[in-house]
């Protein structure tokens, strides 16, 4: 990567249809988890003009789920105004089936696995997943993701607050930073896309006010890198956007794993991380690489670090263990790699019992997954997420 460029990373409001198809998947698995944590399920979503398809395939003890119920309660929260996914007239499909007993149906959520006992849980997929971390923000997370997380977080705040009436549901917002040495210098550009109630020249032009006042001047306030007079800044560029949503283009489930991840400033796996429990590796692996990688940074082994994780069929550790920081590291990447193995444990079932993956439904009422599927799953300090806790940072340094 060259030294000096600029870098844009994109996030999009609860009410976007893709963000909407996770957030629904994600209530799907978090009701499953509810009722049985030990459940297996996987849920998929696709949402067009005025119908939602859900597909569910999963094992549980409990009696029943009415997905039906969980998809309108879903939209309904997000405040969904657009007569084109009424939450209470909106068609919903399902396809729901059980899915057959043919490998170990979960691990023992408590007591704690034995060491035999974690060793029998092994990946039921091949996946190869990333974790990242560097020093931009201090949350460790890349500036322009972390950014364009805030601005779009802010616009679903105010709107749910009633203090943007004219703002619709569907937002997408690209952030654009200018590096100088690797390092975040300057913001370069702002693109705010938010869809509107109405049409007119007026609800525009205040509409635009209101999000460069209400909005990013609020964002920018504590920042130590904010807007300057060479930022450029749009607000719907091309026009007004009137009932965006599922009118003018179709959701799918698992379609924003950038926005989900890093904003492609750093690698991801092509898997979704929504609709999904977690004993799925290329979920929960990329939690525990995450982890890793924030560890090692926090630890000051290194000001950026991307761990890779190979995990293959029937097998509980990863078979391969890849380090880069890009000429960061304050130790030889062989021996952070060593590190990394020697202070955490990576295999499947260390994992969903570390991470305590498995609970995390029942710890909050407001429903864990779903909220994690809105403004991206790193970072997630607010969520109290346990792939963010730097637990292993005197390990890796005594390591």
């Amino acid at each position: 990567m060259q030294s000096g460029f600029v870098f844009s990373s994109e996030s999009v409001s609860e009410g976007h249809p893709d963000k909407l198809c996770d957030r629904i998947s994600d209530a799907v698995v978090g009701h499953y988890l509810r009722l049985d944590p030990r459940a297996r399920v996987v849920a998929e979503c696709a949402i067009s003009t005025g119908i939602v398809f859900v597909s569910v395939r999963a094992r549980s003890r409990a009696s029943s789920v009415d997905v039906v119920d969980v998809v309108r309660a879903t939209i309904r929260g997000i405040g969904y105004r657009d007569p084109a996914l009424d939450a209470d007239r909106c068609a919903v499909m399902t396809s729901i089936a059980e899915v057959p007993p043919a490998w170990r149906s979960g691990e023992r959520v408590s007591p704690p696995l034995d060491d035999d006992e974690i060793d029998e849980l092994t990946a039921q997929d091949q996946a190869t997943v990333f974790g990242y971390a560097c020093r931009q923000t201090p949350e460790l997370m890349p500036l322009p993701i972390a950014l364009a997380h805030a601005l779009v977080r802010r616009m679903d705040v105010l709107r749910h607050r009633g203090d943007l009436p004219e703002l619709d549901a569907d937002a997408k917002v690209q952030v654009s930073i200018e590096y100088a040495e690797r390092r975040p210098r300057r913001v370069h550009a702002i693109t705010l896309l938010a869809s509107q109630q109405s049409d007119g020249d007026g609800l525009t032009r205040r509409l635009e006010r209101h999000l460069r006042e209400r909005v990013i001047e609020p964002v920018f306030a504590e920042r130590e890198i904010r807007p300057d007079a060479h930022t450029r800044i749009a607000v719907n560029p091309d026009g007004p956007i009137v009932h965006g949503g599922p009118a003018h283009h179709a959701g799918l489930t698992g379609r924003k794993t950038a926005v989900d991840t890093y904003g492609e400033y750093a690698r991801h796996s092509g898997a979704a991380l929504s609709g999904k429990d977690p004993s799925r590796i290329d979920r929960s692996g990329a939690y525990a690489a995450r982890h890793a990688a924030k560890n090692v940074v926090a630890a000051g082994l290194a000001d950026q670090c991307e761990i890779a994780l190979t995990y293959g069929i029937g097998l509980a550790d990863p078979v391969s263990v890849q380090v880069e920081t890009w000429g960061t590291a304050t130790i030889p990447e062989d021996e952070l790699a060593a590190r990394v193995l020697r202070a955490i444990d990576l295999r499947v079932g260390a994992i969903l019992q570390r991470l305590a993956l498995r609970r995390l439904a029942q710890r909050d009422e407001r429903g864990f997954y779903p909220a994690l599927a809105t403004y991206g799953h790193f970072g997630r300090e607010d969520l109290r997420a346990p792939w963010e806790v730097l637990d292993a940072v005197d390990a890796l340094r005594a390591s």
